[in-house]
């Protein structure tokens, strides 16, 4: 059972970057759907684009395209190309947990915590990489932006549907959010979660994550069972 002196009852994790390894996958599916679109590799462009990239991962990809892009049409076909692209990465073998990620998952459900794994990308892709890792029973729920309206990070949809939807805690300071990504982290801020988490094996370092509100940065998420055991109950929640 969760220790009663920690009241965080919910963990809301990412994918690519937290408990997945995608090895930059990302950036090569953007070039290929950028090339698709006539931006030409190399060019000023091209490494404005790919600096936009990196700076908004953990967002919605369908919503980087359309700042990237402009015309809704032109969102649509990029992201479409970059799907095709990232799920023919995955099925080429090209992706891993993070180290100690399923065991990680595995102790916070043992500890009687729910454990959610949440994306920004489509949800034919995150099934894709479920299923590569075999990974498609081992939480009771998984979020993209789809399932949402189509708000994805760095609002809180994803945080605070999975509050609602498992019913495993009583107030939304007992969830903990954890992720590689500032955006990651502004979602579990803006939520109003009672831990929000970075962590070093991602996107983003530790500077972006503290600016963006992580009250805590982990090396890995290997990390965080450790840190949940330590922590007391988050501004009263579960009393």
């Amino acid at each position: 059972m969760v220790n009663e002196l920690n009241g965080i009852r919910l963990v809301v994790l990412d994918m690519a970057g937290t408990t997945v390894a995608d090895g930059g996958l990302v950036e090569q599916a953007f070039a290929v759907a950028a090339a698709e679109l006539g931006v030409e590799p190399g060019s000023a462009d091209h490494v404005r684009k790919t600096d936009y990239v990196r700076a908004t991962m953990g967002e919605s990809k369908i919503s980087v395209f359309r700042h990237l892009f402009g015309e809704e049409s032109l969102a649509r076909r990029a992201n479409s190309a970059f799907e095709k692209a990232y799920g023919e990465l995955v099925d080429d073998g090209r992706i891993a947990p993070v180290t100690g990620a399923r065991e990680t998952i595995e102790e916070l459900r043992a500890d009687g915590r729910t454990v959610v794994l949440t994306t920004g990308f489509a949800r034919v892709t995150q099934d894709a990489i479920l299923a590569a890792l075999g990974w498609q029973d081992l939480v009771p729920l998984t979020l993209c932006p789809g399932d949402v309206g189509g708000r994805g990070r760095p609002y809180p949809d994803m945080v605070l549907e999975a509050f609602l939807r498992t019913g495993a805690a009583d107030d939304v300071r007992q969830t903990a959010v954890v992720g590689d990504t500032s955006y990651d982290v502004l979602s579990g801020v803006r939520a109003g979660a009672g831990l929000v988490a970075g962590v070093l094996t991602g996107a983003h370092d530790e500077e972006a994550l503290r600016t963006a509100g992580a009250g805590h940065v982990l090396g890995s998420v290997a990390e965080l069972p450790s840190l949940l055991a330590e922590l007391p109950n988050p501004a009263g929640a579960g009393r």
